[in-house]
């Protein structure tokens, strides 16, 4: 293996190890999702979807 590799997945390692307790911590005294905001965040989604469709169907 090249020692390149070898430290990329140490640092990548590392860096999981260390985010790992911070992004528990920020699910855990993170606001619950309310009502509304599942329509919020499925709206811009979808219209992504479709869009990346449009353009797949045009190329064709």
């Amino acid at each position: 293996m090249d020692w390149m590799k070898i430290g990329s997945v140490i640092l990548i390692g590392m860096m999981i190890v260390f985010l790992l307790p911070r992004a528990r911590q920020m699910v855990k005294h993170s606001p619950k999702a309310g009502e509304g905001d599942w329509k919020a965040f499925l709206l811009p989604i979808g219209a992504v979807v479709l869009f990346v469709i449009l353009l797949i169907m045009s190329v064709r």
